[in-house]
């Protein structure tokens, strides 16, 4: 194992749950994104990319599924439904593959994303003011 490698699994072991989430929708909504922005070159890696995707959304469903899930019933029901959406337009996607296809799934991961990113801060506001 080299250094780079020994860091990164470092810097990962410290991060929170909701870093990690963020980090890998970010890194998957990325790599869509160089897919997209160099077709030519990069489109032979698409069905890898959307795999990766996929494979993120089923994590997030299977926690949302999970009746012991933390988070509000409502919450859960919406991003179990962007999953499904997720899943289909992956098919889509793959099915007739163009690049400007991936606006939406790079799109959605980076809302999202930005969501988990700032419902931390959020907290720490909540908690600093009381």
């Amino acid at each position: 194992m080299n250094i780079s490698q020994r860091y990164a699994e470092t810097e990962v072991s410290g991060m929170s749950q909701i870093e990690l989430e963020t980090r890998a929708l970010i890194k998957a909504a990325a790599s869509l994104n160089q897919i997209k922005e160099n077709w030519e070159q990069k489109s032979g890696d698409l069905d890898e990319a959307l795999e990766k995707n996929r494979r993120l959304w089923t994590i997030i469903a299977g926690a949302m599924g999970d009746n012991s899930s933390p988070q509000p019933l409502e919450l859960r029901q919406n991003l179990l439904s962007l999953s499904m959406f997720v899943f289909q337009r992956t098919l889509d996607i793959m099915a007739n593959p163009k690049p400007e296809s991936l606006d939406v799934l790079i799109n959605i991961n980076m809302h999202i994303a930005r969501g988990l990113a700032e419902k931390p801060n959020a907290q720490n506001e909540t908690q600093k003011s009381e």
